[in-house]
């Protein structure tokens, strides 16, 4: 057996040569992409990327491990969107929205909390990707063009939404952590409206990017600032106040819904019966409290 295989390490027969030149002779090296080096692409997440919330998935993900109960669940779905609809108008929703975010990781890991990223992705976020911008994202790459996914959910789970899509990386929320758990407390402050901006402009100087030659895409009016720096914006799936202001400023307008509108608040859309209620109990709770003011 040893001799065999001995011998089969060796020149192979007369025949196996001319195969293997002929392959050779065959072969034909796909061209390689030209990089381009000052030009990127910036997408937001939630509704532009995704269908829904991807830190709402991911923690209704961490409720069904047993993290923490359903109870807390749709608090933190109700947190999430007054965040969304006023969170911009006042200080004390961004702060009520920064605590949601992260009750539910102080203690953790952060090596545990990326592999329940990982797990709770191709479970309920994967088949939620919008075909279209995932395509938009790809001409971009194809072009040479670095892709950045530039969100407020935590960065951890960007990284771990932009790996599963092949893109360059991540800007998102960065929490603190200590000896490799989380602390509870964040490094700065929620990205989230001129903030994403900032943290563009931050990589732009890092990375020597070109911010007229680059692109950006968000369904929000309230990442206008981000849309507002960059050379080429794009509405994706807009609210109706980026709609008109895309319209005014001439930025292309793409959107992939079909059937219903759907209602973008920062909730999860066709996100089965759990996601339902907990967008149902946060919508009559956000009732409930404009009518108590």
């Amino acid at each position: 057996m040893r001799r065999l295989l001995r011998d089969r390490g060796g020149a192979g027969t007369a025949g196996e040569v001319a195969a293997g030149e002929v392959a050779a002779a065959a072969a034909v090296a796909l061209p390689m992409v030209e990089p381009d080096p000052t030009a990127a692409a910036f997408f937001d997440v939630d509704n532009t990327m995704m269908r829904g919330a991807s830190i709402y998935y991911f923690a209704r993900g961490l409720a069904s491990r047993g993290l923490f109960t359903t109870r807390d669940l749709l608090r933190f779905a109700f947190g999430q969107t007054v965040f969304r609809v006023r969170g911009g108008e006042n200080p004390e929703h961004i702060a009520e929205a920064r605590e949601a975010a992260l009750a539910f990781v102080a203690g953790h890991k952060v090596e545990d909390i990326v592999r329940l990223g990982e797990e709770i992705y191709d479970e309920v976020m994967a088949d939620r990707i919008w075909a279209g911008t995932r395509a938009l994202a790809q001409s971009h790459l194809d072009a040479g063009q670095r892709v950045w996914l530039v969100t407020a959910t935590p960065v951890e789970l960007a990284r771990v939404i932009a790996q599963r899509l092949g893109l360059t990386g991540a800007l998102g929320t960065v929490a603190e952590t200590s000896d490799g758990v989380y602390t509870g407390r964040l490094v700065g402050d929620l990205l989230h409206g001129p903030a994403k901006a900032e943290a563009v402009r931050a990589l732009a100087r890092r990375e020597g990017l070109d911010l007229s030659r680059c692109s950006a895409y968000s369904d929000s009016a309230n990442d206008l600032p981000l849309l507002s720096i960059v050379g080429n914006a794009t509405a994706i799936n807009p609210d109706a106040e980026l709609r008109d202001h895309a319209r005014q400023n001439q930025w292309a307008i793409k959107d992939f819904r079909t059937g219903r509108k759907a209602t973008m608040i920062g909730l999860p859309i066709a996100a089965g019966v759990g996601a339902l209620a907990g967008g149902v109990a946060a919508a009559i709770a956000l009732r409930r409290l404009h009518r108590g003011r």
